[in-house]
């Protein structure tokens, strides 16, 4: 796969934890402008998935197999939305740190997606 797309994700995904991790120290929950970050990694994250999926219908092969790979496409698209939602569920600095949980979780996602695709 794009090893440029994966590392831009990855390191946006970074960003974006330490971001809301910064806002849970100073105890604040998320705000707007945390959802314009999370909008911007999630759109990192649809081309990225828009983009293996068109490989596979290439024919291209990931080396650990197809079907975990598009597990983990698709985890990796849903995982910081699934962190925003509950952010606004939860008010508070625990709403920031959700979120910072989630980009973490999504640059771990790529890592392993880098290796399943035979990085």
């Amino acid at each position: 796969m794009l090893d440029a797309l994966t590392l831009v994700t990855g390191v946006a995904a970074l960003l974006l934890a330490a971001w809301c991790g910064w806002a849970a120290y100073r105890d604040q929950p998320t705000k707007d402008w945390h959802f314009t970050g999370m909008a911007a990694v999630t759109l990192l994250s649809l081309i990225q998935l828009v983009v293996g999926i068109v490989l596979l219908a290439q024919g291209e092969k990931p080396e650990q197999g197809t079907t975990i790979f598009v597990a983990y496409l698709l985890g990796a698209f849903a995982c910081v939305p699934a962190a925003g939602f509950m952010s606004l569920a939860e008010r508070s600095r625990w709403g920031s740190v959700t979120v910072a949980a989630g980009g973490v979780v999504l640059a771990v996602l790529e890592v392993r997606l880098h290796d399943i695709w035979g990085g």
